[in-house]
């Protein structure tokens, strides 16, 4: 299962950095909404890592970061994310608060599969609303990744 995970998560960080060189490539074209929504990718999968890490995270769900450190935020999240299938079990229960303090508890493997998920959720917003402004939507499927 470790393995597969691995390749899911080459397979974000790779995506990722596919949007970040749109972004880079076409600011004017892109909208305030898909940056958004890129941050709070990034953001979501920077505050997952550090609760199966028990540490306090460094961003808010929402927090918005200059375009150009977004780059090297997902690179960390990518190596952070490799780091914990190595640390722990995937069956490891992780007792944590979300971000209106509600406690809950998931397996690691649920949540790094809820990490990739919300990511892949978001791409396809962000795909739709660069073809509403006139830019190609990415083909970010992960069976094209695989191809």
């Amino acid at each position: 299962m470790k393995p597969f995970f691995k390749e899911l998560f080459e397979y974000n960080h790779y995506s990722n950095q596919k949007l970040w060189t749109v972004f880079n490539e076409h600011p004017d074209k892109t909208s305030k909404k898909s940056i958004t929504l890129f941050n709070h990718i990034l953001n979501a999968h920077h505050i997952w890592n550090s609760r199966i890490n028990q540490i306090q995270n460094s961003y808010g769900v929402w927090d918005k970061h200059p375009i150009k450190n977004c780059l090297e935020i997902d690179k960390t999240n990518y190596d952070n994310s490799l780091l914990i299938l190595d640390k722990f079990d995937l069956n490891t229960i992780i007792n944590y608060k979300t971000s209106n303090g509600l406690a809950f508890k998931n397996s690691i493997r649920d949540t790094l599969f809820h990490v990739i998920n919300h990511s892949t959720y978001h791409r396809g917003q962000i795909a739709t609303d660069f073809k509403h402004h006139g830019l190609t939507p990415l083909v970010t499927d992960y069976i094209f990744y695989k191809r």
